[in-house]
């Protein structure tokens, strides 16, 4: 008989791999998209932040930035869906090797400011750049055929092509936990000094932390960039950087369905909240407000302590 701590995890990934297969059968296939998209965003920044123990304020620029790769490889350059969003993951990790080369030279708040200060060069050089549209943003990029046969601009196939790269990325997340190299994350957060006296290149693993995070933002950024069609000046600003801190610690910093539980929330109350204007981020606050005061693990990190359940 399985026990609760092995138990509440497996249905945890059923809840997940039920939702991901069935949503298009009562919910707008283009939500459910940008849902995954966010929660791939959202999980990518858990890995920095949840299990190294590092806050960056400058997510929105790996995230926007594949965007606007992607886009642009896919629409003047003719490359393939697949290959285009490959791409702009390969330049979010490649600028994350640049940005983290920088900002772990620091610690704290300083380390949060440099990634800061980093993001904004790159949000000046999107609105200057021409290939980038300035402020109209990069349109009209092609859905295209996925391995030569697979109409994208179908719903469906667009719908489950999205759930795929979800599924292949938090997969990769979990392994990367999971891992000896994921406990070595850990060992930082909890106490750098002894992991660096152990013996471990903590300035290396924070670096590949890093690399890895921003790879990865990138490749949901990418995937955004191509479900809309449409990649735009929002997707580097900095509230883009700031909204993946509301979903990962609303949902539960260092757990590993916390960042996906938030970034439903948060993309939920965004749509069911839109008619209102500008006060659903008053209504976004005031929610993140109360389950930072009655939820101080986050949703799934305090399910996880009712549960007496060392991780979900």
């Amino acid at each position: 008989m399985l026990s609760r701590a092995r138990l509440a995890p497996l249905a945890l990934w059923a809840l997940m791999l039920g939702f991901v297969l069935i949503a298009p059968a009562f919910l707008y296939p283009v939500f459910v998209m940008q849902l995954l998209c966010f929660a791939l965003f959202a999980c990518a920044f858990n890995l920095l932040i949840g299990f190294t123990g590092l806050l960056s304020f400058g997510h929105a620029a790996f995230f926007g930035g594949a965007a606007y790769i992607a886009g642009h490889v896919i629409k003047m350059w003719g490359f393939p869906p697949l290959l285009g969003i490959i791409t702009g993951a390969l330049f979010a990790a490649a600028l994350g090797w640049v940005v983290g080369s920088l900002a772990i030279r620091r610690q704290g708040i300083y380390f949060a400011m440099i990634t800061l200060a980093l993001a904004q060069i790159v949000f000046f050089f999107v609105l200057q750049m021409p290939f980038t549209g300035g402020e109209d943003g990069l349109q009209g990029i092609p859905r295209g055929y996925l391995l030569g046969f697979i109409d994208l601009n179908q719903p469906l196939a667009m719908y489950y092509f999205v759930a795929a790269v979800f599924l292949v990325g938090f997969l990769l997340i979990y392994r990367i936990i999971h891992s000896p190299f994921g406990q070595v994350l850990q060992a930082i957060r909890e106490n750098e000094p002894r992991a660096l006296s152990l013996g471990y290149n903590v300035d290396r693993f924070k670096l590949l932390a890093f690399v890895l995070s921003a790879g990865l933002s990138g490749l949901a950024g990418s995937t955004k960039a191509l479900v809309f069609q449409f990649a735009s000046l929002t997707d580097a600003h900095w509230q883009m950087s700031g909204e993946v801190i509301l979903m990962t610690l609303l949902g539960g910093m260092g757990t590993i369905f916390g960042p996906v539980v938030g970034a439903f929330i948060v993309v939920a109350l965004q749509h069911v909240l839109s008619g209102i204007g500008s006060w659903v981020q008053v209504v976004i606050g005031g929610t993140f407000i109360a389950c930072v005061l009655l939820f101080r693990r986050g949703i799934v990190g305090e399910l996880a302590r009712l549960l007496r359940i060392s991780s979900l």
